[in-house]
């Protein structure tokens, strides 16, 4: 079976707030490790009252720091939000404290609202710039030569994989020609991601940092006792995603029991083609679900999210998922 492993957006329930967020993203990356999740990757945002982890990188060493073998890393660091230097040097950073544990995953979209996007980049108008920034970024992380004016410490020939993130075809072509490892971010927005993996694939480039494309995918899972209850479960989500489309950013809603009062058809149809890429019932059904989309995807590895107001029943998700792969 291939590796497994976890994207999480420190989540801030109804009820809640953000110190019992963030206790329970550790609790949640403990247990990933325990279960044999290869990866827990944390997800850039901003200006989001339901999600905790806008300061990705200081959270990323905070797992780190509380796990053991599990690989703590980026789902992604919104690149053109930052300077490479500084990105450079807060992951040579985490990797020279946490070696061979830290991930860098990278994304083009800002990961919040053009306001907010404006507030952080103070100066970029765009992403247009994320090639170049790439590179500078991996060059960073090259070994330091005599006379080089810049250099990231730490840093410089410090041990960062360094992956793509993308929604589009744009980063699996950048990926491709790059060299580097890709993930899709097939559970939020689905309708380029086998067109993608084909030509990442096709156009991939050996490079002194991968010989073979290896590409990710990621599916939402909620599993619960029965497919009743997941269904359940499975309204915070789809809540989640009719008031971001509203306009009403709010934390994380309970479930309700009846869905179909909540939304229009139209906002249904939406969201279930956004969410088409899921996987939501008993024991059973996840484990064929999960089964099925890996002979249809092939994907290398596979990335789990699951939004689940209650954190106990989001252990039990992530629990029966894994048991789903053993």
């Amino acid at each position: 079976m291939i590796p497994y492993s976890v994207l999480d957006l420190a989540p801030v329930a109804e009820g809640s707030d953000v110190p019992r967020a963030f206790a329970n993203m550790v609790s949640l990356a403990q247990h990933a490790e325990s279960l044999g999740y290869t990866r827990y990757w944390l997800a850039e945002h901003h200006n989001m009252p339901g999600i905790a982890s806008a300061a990705t990188a200081v959270l990323i060493g905070h797992v780190a720091g509380a796990t053991r073998t599990i690989r703590v890393g980026s789902g992604g660091i919104m690149l053109p939000n930052h300077a490479p230097l500084q990105v450079a040097e807060q992951f040579g950073t985490l990797a020279s404290l946490y070696p061979g544990r830290i991930d860098l995953g990278l994304g083009r979209a800002p990961g919040t609202d053009q306001a907010t996007a404006r507030a952080l980049r103070r100066y970029h108008d765009s992403a247009e710039a994320f090639p170049e920034d790439v590179a500078e970024l991996l060059r960073y992380f090259e070994p330091a030569v005599a006379g080089q004016p810049v250099r990231a410490v730490p840093g410089a020939g410090v041990d960062v994989p360094v992956w793509l993130l993308g929604s589009s075809l744009f980063s699996a072509r950048l990926a491709a020609m790059l060299g580097l490892p890709f993930a899709f971010a097939s559970h939020f927005a689905p309708d380029a991601m086998t067109q993608a993996l084909q030509l990442y694939r096709r156009d991939f480039r050996p490079s002194a940092r991968l010989s073979a494309p290896h590409a990710m995918l990621a599916v939402n899972v909620v599993a619960a006792e029965t497919d009743a209850e997941a269904r359940r479960l499975f309204t915070t989500q789809q809540q989640a995603f009719v008031n971001l489309r509203r306009g009403r950013l709010g934390l994380v809603p309970p479930p309700i029991d009846d869905i179909e009062a909540f939304w229009t058809p139209i906002e249904k149809v939406g969201v279930e083609h956004a969410l088409a890429c899921a996987v939501i019932g008993d024991a059973a059904r996840v484990r064929d679900g999960l089964h099925a989309f890996i002979e249809r995807h092939r994907p290398d590895e596979l990335m789990l999210t699951a939004n689940i107001h209650d954190h106990a029943a989001r252990l039990r998700s992530f629990e029966t998922a894994a048991q789903a792969f053993a």
